[in-house]
């Protein structure tokens, strides 16, 4: 499950992609259209921007920016960046791997790999999608509370 960091920062991400051509946005301007604590945000977008996902300019017409197109924003890398692992289980995990404390042989446990091919499916899934397939949906996100 997707943690409200992640869907925050989607949220933010849309809102940013969608007010592109009008160049930075205030954190103030995304946290109430979307409805979401400034403070939380401010980090969220901290962290985008150190991941070279987002640009930032201060003063007079400044805010955050996109730093890459809608079509370069993998959807695995915002949820690996805010969540950590895409995989269920900490042995299947291609980028966080730990072996599992209760497990005796990962080469025989049938747990180990249905959770390998949920990964390999979901991981699929979230790196050939981005930004803009949530964007060209046309459904506006509701606000979140």
């Amino acid at each position: 499950m997707l943690s409200k960091k992640t869907q925050y920062a989607f949220h933010a991400l849309i809102h940013l992609a969608e007010q592109a051509d009008k160049g930075p946005v205030l954190i103030s301007e995304i946290a109430q259209e979307k409805n979401i604590s400034i403070k939380f945000l401010e980090n969220i977008l901290l962290e985008l921007k150190n991941a070279g996902i987002l640009g930032s300019k201060k003063g007079k017409g400044g805010g955050y920016y996109l730093l890459k197109q809608p079509k370069e924003i993998a959807l695995a890398r915002i949820i690996r960046l805010l969540d950590g692992p895409i995989a269920l289980l900490p042995c299947v995990s291609l980028n966080y791997y730990e072996r599992c404390e209760n497990c005796k042989d990962e080469a025989i446990c049938g747990l180990h790999e249905v959770m390998s091919k949920v990964r390999d499916a979901s991981l699929k899934l979230l790196e050939n999608k981005s930004l803009k397939d949530i964007l060209t949906r046309n459904v506006p996100l509701p606000k979140l509370s």
